[in-house]
């Protein structure tokens, strides 16, 4: 009893004891989680657990959303969705059915946005339609698909006032022995308006990007015809039946649209008509090309695609205008490049497709602008600049998309086309279900853009990716189409933007240079590559002006020198880099073909000689205007005359010859060496040695004229001794007498002949001196 009533008087507030007090608090900590965990079990409403339900398993069986047609119904239409249900679960789905359901109308951009992700079945998502519309799916075991096509006449969908609705497709059945809930749930967009209303339509210019990669550099065949080298036939495949480019111009021939191009692929493709090779840079011998016929169809189909539209030529090449503003402007000479890329765009256009292009125009990638590219821009008179709201924004980050055109000053005019348009195409378009949502987000986006003002008429653009992929052409045009009916919008061409009446409340201020995206800098042409662009461009004019054929070599070159500037470089430095050096490599190859050949070195052997030197032309041209120096190490020891011209056929040397003087005896260094009329060395020197002997002509002279003295001198001492032999024989002697003396030896008229023993008459025969030349001696 004690015990009983101090527990009592523990939980009735006495004063207990330090271990009462503990046992108190412990007694509540249980009961406040037993409290707990019964209201855990309380049973939950039907509906709360349904949704529950629903929400945790709509994941588990993948939607796909394949075709919408019409994609942007009429009132009489009958709506036809197909697409596909896949299984992801480990358990049979049965009793399944797949069904639509029309959920609210969207109200903002940002919500369309939205539209597509995965985020599970709510109730927001709308009951079924009513009626017979639904299709049962037979049992699905895990990892399997069905396909499935639902067929509703638009009036049973019961959409309410114009405007953009969502519309689901879920598949609803059971499993794991749970009791049916919604499976899988895919969402898109329906744009509703069923006929033309009172308000004003939106002017709608899209543009259609021809652009390609570079597929040709400045190498030809060593051929009078110039016969072009590719580096690959990559290009053959795109133009052929189905490939991008050819899908294209197929797919554009009946669209309203603008097409932008760039010239560097007319002229690519046109090359590509004529004869042409594939090999790479140190192949020898590269291969005949095979897509003559492929090119030539795909011109003739683009001279009738584009007969009836506006074409808008971009500078030769597509050259990355961000890349010269920021990294290209500081390097001299750089900024050229796009005034000549200006230039040849209109030629090109022109007489390849046979029709005037806008050159005023420029296109920054993404249409990402600031300052700085819109100075560069509109410095070669593109005073046209085509930006994109995500890049010129609109006060307070407002979806209002006012009209593109925007008077930045200097006369220049930003047409800033509408970013949620542009990039509507940007992603993976192989997927149906992708294609199939990108396509009815453009066309809801577009009939939100109305319903901002349809009061107001204004101007919209879209510039899409640069070169989209055969899926994303495929999209974009099937969204065009949506549009001809002309409920919301009516086609206009890049002109009528650009001189379309600007919004006064738009945004009109360029962005500074700090506003650039990181994520498309990091993407941008080095300034080392400008730089190795200007390096290929001076050994251009150093090369050029000693040929006499100079388009043969500076009409390919230039075209690579722009071709190195272009935006498909954005992303592939390596890809850069490996072209410019192939352009650069190729260029001092043909350099290399006009050159001195090497000379052994040469005795001089005398006070003045010629010394000649042979230039090699290994070109097909003609070159001049070149002059061959000689210099000489000591021209103290060896002087030699002053340079000499140079003018040689193609394919020919020629021999120079300098003549030169000695004036001391020893070897002397020679360097011969090219140089150009502007005294620019040209080439390599060569250098060989000459020996000046100490044998000179006038030594050989003096010593061919002592030799005859000596011969004359002997030849004086024979004839003397032969005079004075005769006399003495004659009895004459040396005194002058007549020879009567007896003590002579003989008598007059003593001719008796000399006998073999008896000493003969000399004049210093015994002296010891040699002989004169040619001396006989009688016996």
């Amino acid at each position: 009893m004690a015990e009983a009533a101090e527990v009592q008087g523990a939980f009735e507030g006495t004063s207990p004891a330090p271990a009462c007090r503990w046992f108190r608090r412990t007694a509540l900590l249980l009961a406040g989680v037993l409290l707990v965990v019964g209201l855990g079990q309380l049973p939950q409403a039907p509906a709360a657990r349904a949704e529950s339900a629903s929400s945790a398993s709509s994941r588990s069986v993948d939607v796909s959303l394949d075709t919408v047609t019409p994609v942007a119904p009429k009132q009489d239409d009958t709506l036809t969705v197909s697409g596909r249900v896949t299984n992801n679960t480990k358990s049979t789905i049965t009793g399944a059915h797949v069904a639509l359901r029309v959920g609210p109308q969207i109200t903002t951009r940002s919500d369309i946005d939205d539209i597509g992700g995965r985020a599970p079945f709510s109730g927001s998502d709308g009951s079924e339609v009513g009626g017979n519309h639904a299709q049962k799916i037979d049992n699905l075991p895990p990892g399997v698909g069905r396909d499935f096509t639902l067929t509703v006449p638009v009036k049973d969908l019961e959409l309410g006032k114009d405007g953009v609705y969502q519309l689901g497709v879920t598949l609803s059945g059971q499993s794991g022995g749970q009791s049916e809930q919604v499976l899988g749930i895919q969402r898109t967009l329906l744009p509703w308006q069923p006929s033309t209303t009172d308000g004003k339509k939106t002017r709608l210019t899209f543009l259609w990007p021809l652009i390609s990669a570079t597929h040709l550099t400045a190498r030809t065949v060593s051929d009078q015809q110039q016969t072009p080298v590719f580096p690959n036939d990559a290009l053959a495949a795109e133009l052929a039946p189905g490939g991008r480019l050819q899908q294209l111009v197929a797919l554009g021939k009946n669209l309203p649209v603008t097409w932008v191009i760039d010239p560097d692929l007319l002229a690519t493709v046109e090359a590509m008509t004529k004869s042409y090779r594939i090999g790479g840079p140190d192949d020898q011998n590269p291969a005949p090309g095979r897509g003559q016929a492929v090119a030539k169809q795909w011109l003739n189909q683009l001279q009738e695609a584009v007969a009836d539209h506006q074409v808008v030529a971009l500078p030769f090449g597509d050259p990355d205008l961000a890349s010269l503003a920021h990294r290209g402007k500081d390097v001299p000479g750089a900024l050229s490049h796009l005034q000549s890329a200006t230039e040849l765009a209109s030629t090109t256009v022109e007489t390849i497709l046979g029709v005037k292009p806008r050159t005023d125009f420029a296109w920054p990638v993404d249409g990402a602008v600031d300052s700085s590219i819109v100075d560069v821009a509109t410095s070669a008179g593109a005073h046209n600049v085509i930006a994109r709201s995500d890049s010129v924004r609109e006060p307070g980050g407002s979806s209002y998309a006012p009209t593109a055109a925007r008077q930045i000053g200097g006369g220049n005019t930003a047409i800033v086309a509408d970013a949620r348009l542009s990039t509507v195409f940007d992603g993976e378009m192989i997927k149906a279900n992708d294609s199939s949502l990108a396509v009815q987000r453009f066309l809801a986006q577009s009939l939100m853009v109305n319903k901002q003002a349809p009061e107001n008429e204004r101007s919209i653009v879209v510039a899409p990716q640069r070169m989209p992929t055969t899926s994303q052409a495929q999209a974009m045009a099937t969204a065009l189409k949506g549009l001809t009916d002309g409920r919301w919008t009516q086609s206009a061409d890049l002109g009528d933007a650009a001189r379309a009446q600007p919004d006064p409340a738009a945004n009109q201020h360029i962005p500074g240079t700090g506003s650039y995206p990181d994520s498309l800098r990091s993407q941008e042409l080095s300034t080392e590559a400008f730089e190795a662009i200007q390096r290929t461009q001076s050994s251009l004019d150093s090369f050029k002006v000693i040929l006499t054929s100079q388009d043969r070599v500076v009409t390919p070159f230039g075209s690579a020198i722009m071709r190195e500037m272009s935006t498909s470089w954005r992303g592939d430095p390596k890809g850069g880099e490996a072209f410019r050096d192939a352009v650069q490599s190729y260029l001092d190859q043909l350099a290399r073909q006009v050159h001195l050949i090497a000379k052994s070195d040469a005795t001089l052997s005398g006070r003045s000689a010629t010394i000649p030197v042979t230039v090699q032309n290994g070109l097909l041209q003609g070159v001049r205007g070149l002059k061959l120096v000689l210099t000489s190490s000591q021209p103290n020891r060896l002087k030699i005359d002053a340079p000499q011209p140079v003018e040689i056929g193609g394919g020919r040397q020629q021999s120079v010859k300098f003549e030169t003087r000695a004036n001391a005896n020893g070897p002397v260094k020679v360097t011969a060496r090219l140089y150009a009329e502007d005294g620019q060395p040209y080439g390599e020197p060569i250098f060989f040695t000459v020996h000046v002997t100490s044998i000179t002509p006038m030594v050989l002279l003096v010593i061919a004229g002592g030799v005859l003295l000596l011969v004359l001198a002997g030849l004086r001492i024979y004839l003397q001794r032969k005079r004075a032999a005769a006399r003495k024989a004659a009895g004459g002697g040396p005194d002058g007498t007549d020879g009567d003396d007896p003590g002579d030896g003989g008598g007059p008229g003593d001719d008796k002949p000399e006998q073999p023993g008896d000493p003969a008459a000399e004049t210093g025969a015994r002296s010891g001196d040699p002989s004169g030349s040619g001396e006989k001696v009688e016996r």
